[in-house]
Formats: structure tokens, C-alpha cells, sequence
């Protein structure tokens, strides 16, 4: 990721197909990207849905000490990677946002950064104004507080993005959603299912991929490594293996 060529070109084909195919999207009124959204959103204004890390924002630097240290992931160093606000801007990421802002399209960040207060007398959700100040340092303009949705921030907004995509929709025709994990796009993908159960759903879908819905790389952690089961290595496919 830090230093692939092919990385930046998976991110930035994915944002240009996007930018392609936004003036359709916002054209046609019955369009919408969200399986969230029923009845007639014709009306709503348009808007886009994002997640975050590794869609917006590239977290490889945190990711590379853990390497480098032979570490884990954890919640606490996690939470302290998010206070230094330095993760840089995944390639072709701002540039589309920033575009949106040209068109009239409203830009809303879903993720799973988790909100939690860091001392007793501190704000109850740090993580998001460290968010919305490292966003602004990658050049994303204006971003604002409402336009960002964390993990816990409101009673029931868990892992499973669903309710919160279910809220955009009611006040917004939501025309794509970007993200580097299934759960961006679709519910109940992230735990208890098989492999299969979601591939059969990504071939189910096939028709939004490159349209509505934009897929980015990340070959680092995701819920396609915590549905598979102990050892994992079982799933690896080898020739004359049966």
C-alpha cells in the first residue's frame, strides 16, 4: 500500500469511474445506491456515502508500526494513531470529494471509528474532531461535524453501518457509497456468514459495482479475514491439493 504503484492505481481508477458516472447518477431521479432506501427519493437532495479508513483516509503508517514492532492492533494504540491526525489521503480520494462540492452533492462519512472519552472531564467523542481535523489537513474542504457518523456516537450506530445508512436515506437520495469492506455497501456481512455466502452476494450486486457502488483495495485487515474460522490456512487453495 505505501509503496505500490498498482495500489494507487486500483484507488484511482475506482475514483475516476466514479467521477465519470456521477452526472448520470444525479440525472436520472429515481437512481440511488443504497438498498436502504425504498420508496420515491426523487425529491431528496443527492449525496454520497463514504467510510473512512483506507477509503479516505490511508492508516498504512499505523499499520507499519505494528509490523515493524511485531504488534497487534488494539484499540488504545489505535485511539492514539487517531489523536496524532497524520494519516495522509488515500490517492484520488479528495479530488472526488472536493468535486462533489462543485456539483451539489453532499458528502457524509460513515465509519467505524469508535467515539469514546479519553479522560473523565473530556469531550465525549475526541475521535471525531480528530478526524475532521486530519481531513482537513489532507485538503478536504469545509468538512463539518454533521457530516460525520462514528461508531457509538448515537445509542444503537454499532460495527453494522446499516442504521446509519438508513438515517442518510430518509433525508438524502443516496447515489454512491465507497468503501473498502462489503459491510459499506451491504448488512450482516460481517460476522456469521460463509465466504461463499458473500461472494454469492457480490455476484448478486454485480450490476453496482463501478456504477453505484466503489470498491477500494485494502489487502490489510477487513471482515473478509474475520469470517473465516481457525486455522485459516485451511481455506488456502493449492494445485493437486484436494
Amino acid at each position: 500500500m505505501q509503496t505500490s504503484a498498482e495500489y494507487k492505481a486500483n484507488t484511482g481508477q475506482a475514483y475516476n469511474a466514479a467521477l465519470r458516472n456521477i452526472d448520470a447518477a444525479l440525472a436520472d431521479r429515481r437512481w440511488t445506491a443504497a438498498i436502504e432506501q425504498v420508496g420515491d427519493c426523487s425529491s431528496l437532495p443527492p449525496a454520497v456515502i463514504m467510510d473512512i479508513d483506507e477509503t479516505v483516509l490511508d492508516n498504512s503508517s499505523y499499520m507499519g508500526r505494528v509490523v515493524l514492532e511485531n504488534g497487534s492492533w488494539s484499540a488504545a494504540t489505535w485511539d492514539e494513531w487517531v489523536a496524532l491526525q497524520e494519516a495522509t489521503a488515500v490517492p484520488g480520494a479528495i479530488e472526488f470529494i472536493n468535486a462533489m462540492k462543485g456539483k451539489g452533492v453532499r458528502v457524509l462519512l460513515i465509519s467505524n471509528r469508535e467515539c469514546g472519552k479519553r479522560s473523565a472531564s473530556g469531550p465525549p467523542c475526541p475521535q471525531e474532531s480528530d478526524t475532521i481535523a486530519n481531513l482537513r489537513k489532507t485538503g478536504m474542504l469545509d468538512v463539518q461535524p454533521g457530516q460525520i457518523l462514528l461508531k457509538g456516537e448515537e445509542a444503537g450506530w454499532t460495527s453494522e453501518k446499516k442504521s446509519r445508512r438508513e438515517l442518510v436515506a430518509q433525508r438524502y437520495r443516496i447515489v454512491m457509497l465507497f468503501g473498502d469492506d462489503l459491510g459499506d455497501f451491504l448488512p450482516g456481512v460481517k460476522s456469521g456468514i460463509t465466504p461463499e455466502e458473500r461472494d454469492s452476494l457480490t455476484s448478486a450486486y454485480r450490476g453496482y459495482w463501478g456504477e453505484r457502488w466503489f470498491m477500494l483495495p485494502n489487502p490489510t485487515y477487513g471482515s473478509w479475514m474475520s469470517v473465516l474460522g481457525d486455522p485459516k490456512s485451511r481455506y488456502i487453495r493449492a494445485y493437486g491439493k484436494q
